[in-house]
């Protein structure tokens, strides 16, 4: 305690010990005037001395109180009435002074001792067991608003000491709930192991993600503004996206990677050019994961109507090292520097909810590389298949094709056949062998003398002209 507020305070308490008589003696009375002058400066003194003391240090208020206690039985009922406000002063500091960390003295172990909130049944992120979720027909696709329309007013970029957030114009929003949300900002949570490392909230049958987008709302048909709903039940509408790594960059993302190098330190901020937020989210807004949680960081408000959506996007390795290793969880004028790592809360239990999807099982199930080798195998397997049956078939149709056509030209040449034949005439009976050498005897002597008969006979004299 500093000197002066020792020299006040032992003043005002020699004050109250000449009330109580303890410098006049204990045989002196002082006169009634001046019992009840003293009096009024014993209560002045008493407000004065707490008000000092509140100012110097809660511990002050304690012991003054005390000490006053003891000086001065009399003001019993002004002791008592000033005591709750020094235990209300010197109780745990209010949430909206605590400074809550990830890990350490505040650290998510602690968190509901400082956010009672934090300690509910209803909190997030959550571990989604795709067996045990719940098909609800009545979830429709989700429908962005205004996301692609970012205009020509630039977004601005703040390091909170937690995490990198962008804020939203008003005009954006989400459309697809019980309810129009209008978007008030997104940020991002990561780890710090580079790929397959962790770095999600939400994870997917105990597997999480590199890193998750959350595109925060608030239902701005029930509700003035974000303040007012974040505390009601169905105030908040959050968008979740897990994000993996791959090979290929994706250009959408640099549009807030590319410029975490200007708010490195916490309490940083700088407005960046607007661009396409709708980019940053998967094609697929039709499967998605729905469940009733909370915000994921102090104070845990259980007030979000949470969106998980089932296609991942994807970012390069080199995006993601950026993500983990370029922003400071402390300020600039600090000492000691912090990277920003590992930025995310473990799962909290379900306690008994519900996770819906708009999906069923087998339209929304995730195969592994394996199952699509086996899947690609065996369709192309399929196609040499049935090129082989048609193949087959084909053949099969010609040979019969010929086979018929050869029978039918058989049978057309034995019909002629047939008809030929009744038209020949009777065949000859055969003769004896005597017969024929006779016959043929006579055939060669005719016609020896038929050559003969040629020889002999004269040729036409010729003709003279007159």
């Amino acid at each position: 305690m500093p000197e002066w507020s020792q020299h006040v305070t032992s003043t005002l308490w020699l004050l109250n010990r000449a009330v109580a008589g303890g410098i006049a003696g204990p045989s002196q009375s002082p006169p009634a005037s001046l019992s009840l002058s003293l009096s009024v400066s014993l209560s002045l003194s008493l407000s004065l001395s707490l008000f000092v003391s509140l100012l110097i240090s809660p511990s002050t208020c304690i012991h003054f109180c005390v000490w006053t206690r003891r000086a001065n039985m009399g003001s019993l009922g002004l002791f008592i009435l000033l005591m709750p406000l020094c235990f209300q002063w010197t109780a745990a500091p209010a949430p909206e002074e605590v400074t809550w960390t990830y890990t350490g003295l505040v650290g998510q172990s602690e968190w509901s001792e400082y956010f009672p909130d934090c300690g509910g049944t209803s909190q997030s992120p959550v571990d989604v067991v795709s067996t045990q979720t719940k098909y609800d027909p009545s979830l429709i696709p989700l429908t962005p608003l205004g996301y692609s329309q970012h205009g020509h007013m630039p977004f601005t970029l703040y390091n909170n000491g937690h995490t990198a957030v962008i804020e939203l114009p008003d005009w954006m929003g989400l459309a697809g709930l019980p309810w129009l949300f209008t978007a008030v900002q997104m940020h991002l949570h990561w780890g710090s192991g580079g790929p397959s490392h962790g770095g999600s909230e939400h994870t997917i049958n105990g597997q999480s993600a590199d890193a998750e987008l959350h595109v925060v709302h608030y239902n701005s048909e029930l509700y003035p503004n974000m303040s007012t709903a974040m505390t009601q039940r169905d105030g908040l509408a959050v968008l979740g996206i897990l994000i993996v790594t791959g090979e290929e960059t994706n250009p959408a993302f640099n549009s807030i990677l590319n410029y975490l190098n200007r708010v490195r330190h916490a309490d940083q901020k700088v407005s960046i050019p607007a661009f396409d937020v709708q980019s940053l989210l998967p094609k697929d807004l039709e499967r998605y994961y729905r469940y009733n949680g909370s915000l994921t960081t102090p104070p845990c408000y259980q007030s979000v109507i949470w969106t998980l959506l089932h296609e991942r996007v994807q970012i390069s390795k080199a995006q993601l090292l950026k993500m983990e290793t370029i922003l400071y969880s402390s300020k600039a004028e600090d000492a000691d520097r912090m990277l920003l790592q590992d930025n995310y809360r473990a799962t909290q239990p379900l306690n008994h909810r519900v996770v819906f999807t708009s999906f069923t099982a087998e339209s929304g199930k995730e195969l592994s590389s394996g199952e699509v080798t086996a899947i690609v195998i065996g369709v192309m397997c399929g196609c040499v298949g049935l090129a082989v049956i048609i193949r087959f078939i084909v053949k099969t149709i010609r040979f019969f094709t010929l086979l018929h056509r050869e029978t039918v030209v058989v049978n057309s040449s034995t019909s002629s056949w047939d008809v030929l034949h009744s038209n020949r005439p009777a065949p000859m009976p055969r003769m004896k062998e005597p017969e024929k050498a006779k016959e043929k005897k006579q055939d060669v002597a005719l016609n020896t003398t038929s050559e003969g008969e040629k020889k002999e006979e004269p040729s036409p004299p010729p003709q003279t002209e007159p």
